[in-house]
């Protein structure tokens, strides 16, 4: 079998996988979030947290409390790692230092997972399972909470509430990735993953000396690294590990953890709104956005440019032989088209088009499918700016599901799709203008700036994923993109609140014959259209300087 045709079937696999979980799950998850009743161990969840899970919060109140849980939990992993020299378990790793436990606590509660840091040297079993690993369970539950919210808004009548944040957060961690996440640990390790807690060993004799490995719980990490679309690698070379990722089959399989959920909350959304048609317009979007990266991934990896391309089969540097470059292709694109940033391959090392094709998926906003609620969100957003754009091209006050977009709603909207590329382009610019900053990079030219470009974007898309020729791990780079992390995941969820508010105050408008069909494939159009003009135009300039201007000249 050629590689090309293993790709491609690769993809029609992934593609019968989640048509065949979309409607199951979708309507698993509108039903979670829909239920007036409480399990037992939520209800003892809600009395050690203080919680009243059925009161009503209207949006700065619901806003308070994912302020509130995640700054408590940025403080808990941020302690939790300079005390890890004292704790048990600690595997005799030191202490972290402050700027790179902050960066880490901000990565891991932001849902970006960056590591500027050797994990199977730097962090022991305490803080891998007690800290990091809860952190990818409640930091996902988190961004569920904050597009269910959003949904509510489209579909609440002159309320302005949008229920209950600690009931959201509980329920989206027990009900749907705890159960998930224990049956998709199971199938890593009939795979071959490992799971223990097992020390430090010494395998073999090699030249220069024997090497060290420790275990861990690792397929437990593994699988809501993926579903949660967090991306932080118990091991250093994260998913290309064979410990983390051993054969192609589990490389397909950690591949449809990191969409599956992000696809099915289109069928939650339209479920939720009362019109399953709604959800299949965004699900289409995103699907075809996400074949489309997909396939010109494939096309400029696999494409043949001499004798040593042909020999491999396509670009091989720096991707697994176990993978290939399909397998490698269609990671690259799933993890970098949502938020989750695991790599099994090194994305610096893909051709110059390829390397360009990551970023800008990080660039569209991790929206196609996105992110474990943030790709819903920012959809959503998107579809508010693209109904807005042909109000005005017709002359009509835009609607999108029955409420009017005006004014205030636009200015938010506008807000959230201005702030990420702010927080981009301002951190890569002042890095490269300081002296200090550029001795980080590995290469010089247009692939240096695409490294730093690429760390500054993927940090504030809360993406996580590193371009593998930086050395991040500097005093500079773990505080600025460790703030690019924090205000790249709240500052755009105060606006999305902000905006579900308003719109959960309205009284929905009755459509008439001027009313733009939203549910029609001539939206799913526009909403494309849109997403790719506002990402081209934001970013053209930077890409042009890094990736355009690499795969040009090689």
């Amino acid at each position: 079998m050629s590689p090309v045709l293993a790709g491609v079937l690769q993809v029609l696999a992934l593609v019968v996988a989640l048509g065949l979980a979309y409607r199951p799950l979708g309507d698993y998850m509108a039903g979670v979030y829909s239920s007036a009743k409480h399990l037992r161990v939520e209800k003892w969840m809600y009395k050690v947290i203080g919680a009243h899970p059925n009161t009503q919060m209207r949006w700065p109140a619901y806003l308070r409390g994912v302020l509130a849980f995640s700054a408590v939990s940025v403080l808990f992993l941020y302690l939790l790692q300079r005390l890890q020299g004292s704790l048990p378990g600690s595997l005799g790793f030191a202490s972290i230092d402050p700027d790179q436990a902050f960066n880490t606590a901000a990565s891991f509660v932001a849902n970006t997972n960056w590591q500027s840091y050797y994990g199977e040297q730097a962090m022991g079993h305490v803080v891998q399972t007690g800290g990091l690993a809860v952190q990818n369970f409640v930091s996902a539950a988190v961004g569920i909470a904050v597009a269910v919210a959003l949904v509510r808004g489209f579909a609440a009548t002159r309320t302005g509430e949008l229920g209950n944040f600690w009931a959201d957060l509980v329920r989206g961690t027990v009900r749907i990735l705890l159960p998930i996440a224990v049956i998709g640990a199971l199938v890593l390790v009939a795979c071959g993953a490992i799971q223990n807690f097992s020390g430090i060993h010494e395998v073999g004799q090699f030249t220069g000396g024997s090497q060290q490995w420790n275990g861990g719980a690792v397929a437990s990490q593994e699988v809501i690294k993926e579903l949660g679309t967090n991306g932080g690698g118990y091991f250093n070379a994260n998913s290309a590990h064979p410990f983390e990722n051993p054969n192609g089959l589990s490389n397909l399989f950690e591949i449809f953890l990191i969409l599956v959920i992000p696809f099915a909350l289109t069928r939650t959304f339209g479920r939720m709104v009362g019109s399953l048609k709604q959800g299949y317009a965004i699900l289409a979007t995103m699907g075809v956005i996400w074949l489309g990266f997909t396939a010109l991934m494939m096309w400029t990896e696999f494409a043949h440019h001499g004798p040593a391309f042909e020999i491999a089969g396509g670009a091989m540097e720096g991707k697994e032989n176990r993978f290939g470059v399909g397998g490698s292709s269609i990671f690259a694109v799933a993890t970098t088209l949502t938020s989750t940033g695991a790599v099994n391959s090194f994305h610096s090392s893909f051709t110059g088009l390829g390397g360009g094709i990551t970023m800008l998926g990080m660039q569209l906003g991790e929206i196609a499918p996105g992110g474990t609620g943030s790709g819903l969100y920012g959809m959503l957003i998107m579809a508010v700016i693209a109904v807005f754009i042909a109000g005005l091209m017709v002359g009509r006050t835009p609607e999108y599901l029955g409420k009017k977009i005006g004014t205030r709603e636009i200015k938010l909207a506008a807000c959230y799709i201005l702030i990420t590329p702010a927080l981009v382009l301002c951190f890569t610019a002042v890095a490269m203008a300081l002296p200090t900053p550029g001795n980080s990079m590995t290469n010089s030219g247009a692939h240096g700036f695409s490294e730093i470009l690429y760390a500054y974007t993927s940090g504030a898309n809360n993406n996580g994923s590193a371009f593998a020729g930086l050395n991040a791990d500097t005093q500079w780079f773990n505080t600025t993109i460790g703030l690019a992390m924090l205000l790249g995941r709240f500052l755009p969820m105060v606006f999305v609140l902000a905006l579900a508010g308003s719109l959960a105050e309205q009284r929905p408008v009755p459509a008439t014959v001027g009313t733009l069909g939203t549910h029609k494939p001539l939206f799913s159009g526009l909403l494309v259209a849109t997403i790719m003009i506002i990402a081209g135009l934001t970013y053209f300039p930077a890409l042009a300087l890094g990736p355009l201007a690499e795969g040009l000249a090689s």
